[in-house]
């Protein structure tokens, strides 16, 4: 088994009479076995340390530095486990879903609330879950924590406080750990090995909209270099289309090659932009609905796409046909998901 660390909480070290204000880099991965001798049962471990950085520091390119030693090692392994710090860690489980779309073994991240030095700390439940999923049958990125697997590309952060943090609200978790582990059957099948691509284009941008949001702040971004825009709209889809509308805002993208990706600001929604008509009046000024997709997997999806569209290609189309697709269980799909503006 594949231990990559890149820091967080769960190796941090801290007084227990002082808030956790500790250095990222006061971490003591070659310890763990020591801390958690249980692991030594569950695997045999090999550890790396690719970043001793808090999370909130994390960029794409640590997130190509993972996928790259990911492809590169996993063949050697039964599975990797990653530990994250948990701000960001859903950004980097979708990522790395959509920068290895062809695992055959579980990619699994994990972290805690608490450093595993505390005497009150999740992170030796996760870990244990963590190195037991990672020799199961399950060849996705996944996300485990409290009791259970989530979908990498499906995880979102619900809490900063409890030790329940992530959850998947429309996507089933892929386990459930209790007396037993219970996999579910929507668990991907394996796929076949590719060549690793590290192509990516981190100049995207996402917009919460709000009532008053002024237009020309997101027209001044696109003309500033945005390649290309995660809306998070209300509801189905909807965005303003009188007062301050954004549909200049969406043609202005759309003669700019800069694909606009709609989203739902709610957390169990599903976008429709033929519902209602400020979903229709973005379909029509060139949006592209990202039906049931997490903030974190639009963007990631978007820069990958992105990164791959050759010169002279439209950036567009090739968005609109990646959000077409279900890559790695992101997304799912209804029969009123047609981005088409003509259809």
């Amino acid at each position: 088994m594949l231990l990559l660390h890149t820091g967080g909480t769960l190796m941090m070290r801290g007084g227990s009479a002082k808030p956790l204000a500790v250095p990222p880099r006061s971490i003591y991965a070659d310890s763990l076995i020591e801390k958690l001798p249980i692991l030594d049962e569950i695997a045999e471990i090999h550890t790396r340390v690719l970043y001793q950085i808090d999370s909130s520091d994390m960029q794409p390119e640590q997130w190509l530095g993972i996928a790259q030693v990911v492809h590169d090692l996993l063949p050697h392994y039964d599975g990797v486990v990653l530990v994250h710090g948990t701000d960001t860690m859903a950004y980097t489980a979708s990522a790395l879903a959509f920068l290895l779309p062809d695992l055959d073994r579980p990619v699994i991240l994990t972290g805690s609330q608490r450093p595993l030095d505390r005497i009150r700390s999740d992170a030796r439940q996760n870990l244990i879950d963590a190195f037991q999923l990672a020799l199961r049958p399950i060849p996705e990125v996944g996300l485990a924590f409290h009791n259970k697997l989530l979908r990498g590309c499906r995880a979102t952060k619900f809490d900063a406080w409890g030790l329940d943090a992530f959850d998947s609200p429309m996507c089933r978790p892929l386990a459930r750990l209790g007396v037993d582990i219970d996999i579910e059957p929507h668990v991907l099948a394996p796929r076949t090995r590719q060549a690793f691509d590290d192509r990516l284009e981190p100049n995207v941008l996402a917009v919460r909209i709000f009532p008053g949001l002024d237009p020309r702040l997101i027209m001044g971004a696109i003309d500033a270099g945005v390649r290309g825009l995660v809306i998070k709209a209300f509801g189905a889809g909807n965005v303003p289309r009188l007062t301050r509308s954004l549909m200049p805002v969406i043609e202005h993208a759309t003669l700019l090659d800069t694909p606009v990706v709609i989203i739902s600001q709610c957390h169990r929604a599903h976008v429709d932009l033929q519902r209602y008509e400020g979903g229709r009046g973005a379909l029509d000024a060139g949006a592209i609905g990202g039906a049931d997709i997490t903030d974190e997997a639009a963007l990631t999806k978007l820069m990958v796409t992105l990164g791959r569209v050759k010169p002279g290609e439209s950036r567009i189309a090739a968005a609109r046909a990646a959000f077409a697709q279900n890559v790695a269980g992101e997304v799912t799909f209804h029969a009123h998901d047609r981005s088409d503006p003509e259809s």
